[in-house]
């Protein structure tokens, strides 16, 4: 098996959808979550059935569903033989929900229970995960969409969330997530076969005329995909949950582990029409992921041109003064094939790490560093913290990438703006939480810091999370 080719060798009329939970508030029962192992159906047909961990019993776990400015309430329960905690990918919290074992909550224990309590400051399409062994947690498919929506519906005839990830699977569908050394000093645990809401996905079935929104998001541990729906022109509507003006995707869009998209597209007005979902990111080659297709040979409703959706409402983000902003700058270090970067790296203050501590620390497993530092993936509990920011103040950040290797920075508490890439303005200067930062690219964002706490700052491949790419911002 290689590359994502075992998915193409199952077909499944449609996606089994994960079950829906809606938001206790203020007086109600709050949600209950188990993570526990299971079994699950990950290939389809013709074969065995994948052990995984699993949030009550389905990979995704239940999409959890509220509306902004509500209140977000769920206990979380640990049946798993090891401790575990829920981190809310993009969630601006308080630090003590944020699921970082040691820097804000102590881990779940086996049967421990937590109850995070989360307020729904913005709406969008986000996630959650555990934040403990994250490599091998999520890697066996602990994760789960959580969409807040707007206050007032916005017009679309439909929403289809497309939750991808990639397994490591053996002969008899067996999930052979094992970091290794490899993976971590390398790209990280790339898989064999893709999956689509935790399934091998043929075709999702749409119908003729309706608008649609797409929720996707990037549940992998390491593989970037660079997705074009071939036989539809979507707009793009908001990244990380984050709106931005509508426009139309020329390009693949890339979308790297932890990263969401939402888009809108047209299903055209044609008896049997059918969208490929693609991605031309694998190393081997252009792939088809799924198909959206109409199914039914209905007479279809008359052709429409209904022109751009409108922006989504714009969530409270503070813009931050970049005149007055300090700056910081976070220099990525380490991995695998590190001379390839020589002549190629971006010019920084901080001077290339020796060669000889880099060795030592290869020799503790820790293959990445930030500003020369590595981080243990248990070392939030005791490790200081890379960056002291007040609270209030803005901030520029400078993020260089020396390595060989693509690295999702993702950081926590906050959303940022994406300024400008090797000097060039980014596109729309879009609010983000995670920030794909490619070898020898040097990215600029700028955020507030406000949001007070202890918060982690780490690449999104979760092997290299595990092995140093990871720090801790004070925010007071």
């Amino acid at each position: 098996m290689n590359g994502p080719r075992l998915a193409r060798r199952a077909l499944l009329a449609a996606a089994a959808t994960a079950p829906l939970a809606r938001l206790a508030g203020a007086g109600l029962q709050p949600l209950r979550l188990r993570a526990a192992p299971a079994r699950v159906e990950l290939v389809g047909e013709g074969w065995p059935s994948t052990e995984v961990w699993a949030y009550d019993g389905s990979v995704p776990g239940p999409t959890l569903r509220g509306r902004q400015g509500e209140r977000l309430v769920v206990e979380v329960e640990n049946g798993l033989p090891e401790p575990t905690t829920v981190h809310w990918h993009g969630l601006r919290v308080p630090v003590g929900m944020d699921g970082v074992p040691g820097s804000s909550q102590p881990p779940i224990p086996p049967g421990g229970r937590f109850r995070y309590e989360l307020p729904l400051a913005d709406a969008g399409t986000f996630w959650y995960h555990p934040h403990l062994r994250s490599a091998e947690q999520v890697g066996r498919g602990l994760y789960g969409l959580l969409v807040v929506e707007e206050p007032e519906r916005w017009p679309v005839d439909r929403e289809l969330a497309l939750v991808l990830d990639d397994w490591r699977l053996g002969p008899d569908a067996v999930n052979e997530v094992r970091p290794s050394p490899h993976d971590a000093s390398h790209a990280g645990a790339y898989g064999n076969t893709v999956t689509v809401n935790g399934r091998v996905v043929e075709r999702l079935e749409v119908r003729p005329g309706e608008r649609l929104r797409l929720r996707l998001l990037n549940a992998a541990n390491a593989r970037i995909f660079a997705l074009r729906l071939k036989g539809a022109e979507p707009w793009l509507v908001a990244l990380d949950g984050h709106p931005l003006a509508p426009r139309r995707i020329e390009d693949p869009l890339l979308l790297a582990p932890g990263q969401r998209a939402d888009l809108v597209l047209d299903v055209p007005a044609v008896r049997l029409a059918r969208i490929d979902l693609l991605d031309e990111g694998d190393p081997q080659g252009t792939y088809r992921v799924t198909s959206l297709a109409v199914t039914r040979n209905e007479a279809p409703p008359p052709a429409v041109d209904r022109g751009p959706p409108p922006a989504l409402p714009a969530n409270p983000l503070a813009e931050p003064d970049l005149a007055a902003a300090q700056e910081h700058e976070l220099v990525l270090d380490g991995g695998m094939m590190a001379t390839m970067m020589r002549g190629r790296a971006p010019a920084a203050r901080l001077p290339p790490p020796d060669p000889r501590e880099l060795r030592a620390l290869f020799g503790r497993g820790l293959f990445w560093t930030i500003n020369g530092r590595a981080m243990a993936e248990h070392g939030h509990g005791h490790e200081p913290p890379l960056l002291r920011l007040a609270l209030g103040r803005s901030y520029r950040l400078a993020i260089l990438n020396r390595t060989a290797f693509p690295h999702p920075i993702h950081l926590h508490g906050h959303a940022f703006r994406v300024l400008a890439r090797d000097g060039r303005e980014e596109l729309g200067r879009p609010w983000r939480d995670t920030v794909l930062v490619a070898p020898g690219e040097r990215v600029e964002v700028a955020f507030v810091a406000d949001n007070p706490g202890l918060w982690m700052l780490h690449c999104h491949v979760l092997e290299h999370q595990g092995s140093g790419m990871m720090a801790l911002v004070e925010v007071a």
